[in-house]
This record gives structure tokens, C-alpha cells and sequence, in this order.
């Protein structure tokens, strides 16, 4: 696997965690302020999509995960 396509599975796990997390109607509900983090990976991925900067990319590069092509998620 490579680190585009990891970093695209973290970040939709992530959204979809924070989600049930923060959602009153879900039966895993725990508290809004999960929402947060909702936007937090929202804002990382749209500043990643400007500057090409991604931290989770370079953590993994330094594991040894191969590249597959350009950017966060791309």
C-alpha cells in the first residue's frame, strides 16, 4: 500500500469516527466537541491541498511506506 492511499483510508476513518462520535443520534455518541476534530482532518486536508505539506505523509515516509504519487490524499 502507499502513503497516498493510507493517508486517504486514516483520514476518511477518522471523519467517519469523529462523526459517530459527535452526533447526538448516534448510538456511540460521546460528546460534540468530537465535531472538532471533524474539522481539524477537513482543515488538514484542504491546507495539504494548497501547500503540499502533509505531517502524516512524512511519519510514514520515515516508516519505510513507499510512495505512490503526489500529496495528501492525492
Amino acid at each position: 500500500m502507499t502513503i497516498e492511499r493510507i493517508i486517504r483510508i486514516m483520514a476518511g476513518f477518522f471523519v467517519l469516527l469523529s462523526l459517530a462520535l459527535g452526533y447526538q443520534g448516534s448510538p456511540i455518541f460521546v460528546s460534540e466537541w468530537f465535531l472538532a476534530f471533524t474539522a481539524f482532518v477537513g482543515f488538514n486536508l484542504l491546507q495539504s491541498g494548497f501547500t503540499g505539506f502533509c505531517p502524516p505523509e512524512k511519519l510514514l515516509a520515515k516508516l519505510g511506506v513507499k510512495r505512490g504519487g503526489g500529496g495528501c490524499g492525492v
